[in-house]
């Protein structure tokens, strides 16, 4: 007989008797909500690298560990009598429910345009009835800063706060550029990082005009340098020279070639 296939449930009953006084596993006890956050992040990031990868089997892995990570926030607070998983699975089902009326309801939606449309107006309607301050709220201070910025940049666009075309965004980083070579040739250490800060934020304003999500950009340029740079070791590795011997450049020559090799695999010359 095949083996069972655990369920949802089981994988419930597994945390809840990891976290068991006395006969749970002593680590397990010892985690509390902020302790765990940073592997809900660092699992989130690790689904996103297997999809970037096309590996299907790790991604069955890796969202495994990331479906275990409300469960395990679930539970320390069934354990503080505040809510459990399936209040969790409740709550979110209902807001799903909610912000599809074109789905579960009569509303009519025919492009995700539509969708995006019907989504922020029951956004909009469920805030209405909460208590909010600011237009800014609701941006979480634990995304990465540049995917928070651009978040935040979208709310101030909402509200009418925003530059309406690339340029004037360009000539905003032409400003703040010129700031930081000042602070670059005169500032403090403290004067050097306000004005780098100043830069990367007007480029993720840059990005949400354009439509581009910025923290993905960069993920893809990471990736671009990484695979240039393993190319370019290689390179210099086969002629027989160590990288640490390498002169700037021969390392530069290398790194040149890596593009060539890139820009003709995609044109196919």
């Amino acid at each position: 007989m095949p083996d069972k296939r655990h369920t949802i449930e089981d994988l419930i009953n597994v945390m809840r008797a990891l976290r068991t006084p006395e006969t749970g596993c002593p680590w397990d006890l010892e985690q509390d909500f902020k302790t765990i956050a940073p592997y809900t992040i660092e699992e989130a990031y690790e689904v996103a690298d297997a999809i970037d990868r096309n590996d299907m089997e790790n991604l069955r892995e890796e969202l495994g560990d990331l479906l275990l990570q409300p469960i395990y926030h679930a539970q320390i607070a069934t354990e503080k009598d505040i809510f459990d998983i399936h209040d969790v699975i409740h709550d979110i089902t209902a807001k799903m429910i909610t912000r599809h009326p074109h789905v579960f309801g009569d509303a009519q939606a025919q492009s995700a345009q539509d969708v995006n449309k019907i989504w922020e107006e029951r956004k909009a309607k469920e805030k209405s009835s909460s208590e909010q301050y600011s237009a800014l709220d609701g941006v979480p201070k634990a995304l990465p800063a540049l995917l928070r910025a651009q978040k935040l940049q979208k709310k101030a666009a909402k509200v009418g706060f925003a530059w309406t075309n690339p340029e004037q965004i360009l000539d905003k980083l032409e400003e703040e550029l010129s700031e930081l070579r000042e602070a670059c040739a005169a500032g403090t250490l403290k004067d050097k990082a306000e004005e780098l800060g100043d830069v990367l934020f007007v480029i993720a304003n840059l990005g949400r005009l354009l439509d581009v999500n910025a923290e993905e950009a960069l993920r893809q340029t990471n990736k671009k340098f990484e695979r240039r740079f393993q190319g370019l070791e290689k390179e210099l590795t086969q002629d027989g020279c160590a990288l640490k011997d390498a002169s700037l450049q021969q390392m530069q020559d290398a790194w040149n070639t890596q593009k060539y090799k890139e820009k003709s695999a995609k044109t196919g010359s």
